[in-house]
């Protein structure tokens, strides 16, 4: 019936999994029109519809999302009704458009049907982020022995009328006449997206006996009097209600001004890369002699003729997901740990098609081509060495740091890292470049040295020196794989984890050097045919 159209919105919406739900990077609108659809109405131009498919994560399976209007009597559609689908960068999302007549004909097998344009857009809801400065002027004193040390608690009330909890600010000590800090806040979290819905915010004294909490009073306000900036308006009487109910003459608590307002957009991962920034993706593979035999099944290198082993599994899972972030879809894979041909030289940092001039592979079927050409060439030696291929990547992020280009380097290992000084020198220079490190170990081995490596819990370190940011993700690959032998979705499962820190990773390189993201282009229209909107 009609034609069919899949696209893949790169980074599934696919099977809510509540143990492994991801929190979406964003939301992103999708449009669709068509062009020349073919005309199957014998007495008037055809009534098409567009009906949307999303394919789960573990089965594939299409299901249905949601469907557009029926445009009556036009080969050239321009749907009104949109899509509005949750973006995950760390998962293929594939989608497919079905286009049908309102009174179908059946499709004809082979034939072009016309020509499909998906445009998408990431929606801009509440990505303003607000800065703010209070100071109080006379508050009330509850400290005994001395004057008070204030904060200020900042609270967003909800649509059941109930309140929830949303800032709170420092402590300034001993002082009746505090200036707080500035700091900056979602508006999201402030309000909620509406900008008319009142607050309140509650002054507070902390004491020091018993950490108990004296407050003070409260007043409050919206996001809208609030944009009015520094002003009149912004000066607030703090107010307890329990003094007030027994004193006659009780005026206030003291007051609170706004002494500053400044609203801010949040740019986004996406944001760069409609602005043109690319993905660079590299890969590493260890090809130390621990791995095993390639030529024996025990062998975590072994290449089975009905299924892919350990390492195929962490490169395809993770390449097809960054490769359509790289226009040109050309990676460089490397390998550390073996004796080249023909004189038996170990190298760390050798290249997998053999060219160590141009290492780059086509796509990620190629890299697994050059990967399983050179299992049958090198001999698996020693010892595992990092570093070299962190550095090899560094090179190349150090030279373009303008914001335009992104380096991920994908390590697959097994085992115990023999260089882990010189690594983490390596990786501590590379966490001022703009460049991410994924590490996924395959195998039965302990890997305590890659959670160091990690740095989740404990910024890495190394001779005093401390990484600028956190670049390195490591996931032990055993821990994703699927129980009832299922590799798409122990694939899908390593990608979404691995991936998941990526936008932030790259987002922190991008902010803490002051690079917007660049202009989009102007959107693709189709040549020959004008745009009109059918209603």
């Amino acid at each position: 019936v009609g034609s069919t159209s899949v696209v893949n919105i790169m980074p599934s919406i696919g099977d809510f999994d509540p143990l492994n739900a991801s929190i979406p990077a964003t939301k992103v609108e999708i449009t669709v029109s068509c062009r020349n659809l073919l005309d199957r109405d014998t007495f008037s131009k055809s009534d098409p519809i567009c009906v949307l498919y999303t394919q789960g994560m573990g089965n594939k399976e299409w299901r249905e999302f949601g469907r557009t209007e029926v445009i009556d009597n036009t080969l050239n559609p321009d749907f009104v009704r949109k899509f509005i689908l949750d973006y995950f960068f760390e998962e293929r999302q594939n989608l497919r458009f079905d286009f049908r007549l309102e009174k179908p004909l059946g499709g004809i097998s082979g034939k072009k049907c016309g020509t499909i344009i998906v445009k998408a857009e990431e929606l801009n809801n509440c990505r303003e982020s607000v800065m703010m400065q209070f100071c109080g002027n006379k508050l009330d004193k509850k400290d005994f022995f001395g004057k008070s040390d204030p904060f200020l608690v900042f609270y967003r009330s909800n649509e059941d009328s109930t309140f929830t909890i949303c800032h709170k600010t420092e402590v300034v000590k001993n002082t009746l006449n505090p200036v707080w800090q500035a700091f900056k806040i979602p508006v999201r979290a402030l309000c909620n997206g509406d900008y008319d819905r009142y607050g309140s915010i509650f002054p507070v004294i902390k004491c020091t006996l018993n950490g108990v909490h004296d407050f003070i009073g409260e007043f409050s306000t919206s996001y809208r009097e609030l944009s009015r900036g520094q002003s009149q308006f912004n000066v607030y009487e703090v107010v307890n209600q329990k003094k007030k109910d027994k004193k006659k003459k009780y005026l206030n608590s003291g007051t609170v001004t706004l002494l500053s307002f400044l609203v801010d957009i949040d740019v986004t991962f996406l944001d760069y890369i409609k602005g043109g920034t690319q993905i660079n993706f590299t890969v590493a593979i260890d090809f130390t002699a621990s791995n095993g035999n390639p030529a024996q099944p025990t062998s975590l290198h072994y290449m089975s003729p009905y299924q892919l082993n350990a390492y195929a599994m962490a490169l395809k899972a993770v390449g097809e997901i960054i490769q359509d972030y790289d226009s040109d879809k050309m990676f460089p894979a490397l390998g550390f740990g073996a004796k080249l041909p023909p004189d038996g030289r170990i190298s760390h940092e050798f290249a997998l098609n053999g060219n160590p001039q141009n290492p780059y592979c086509a796509g990620i079927d190629g890299v697994m081509e050059a990967y399983y050409q050179s299992l049958k060439s090198v001999q698996l030696y020693g010892p595992t060495n990092f570093s070299p291929v962190v550095n090899h990547v560094a090179r190349y992020a150090a030279s373009v740091k303008d914001g335009s280009q992104y380096f991920v380097l994908l390590i697959i290992t097994d085992g115990v890292i023999s260089d882990m000084a010189q690594t983490k020198e390596s990786i501590i220079n590379a966490s001022c470049l703009p460049m991410s490190i994924i590490i996924v170990g395959v195998g039965p081995a302990e890997f305590d040295a890659m959670i160091e490596l990690d740095g989740d819990e404990v910024r890495i370190s190394s001779r005093g020196r401390y990484a600028e940011r956190d670049i390195v993700q490591f996931v032990p690959f055993r821990d994703y794989i699927d129980r009832t032998g299922n590799h798409i979705l122990s694939m899908a499962r390593l990608a979404k984890d691995v991936l998941a820190e990526i936008p932030d990773q790259f987002l922190s390189y991008m902010r803490t050097r002051g690079i917007k993201p660049a202009p989009a282009p102007p959107p693709y229209t189709p040549p020959g045919q004008p745009l009109q909107t059918q209603i």
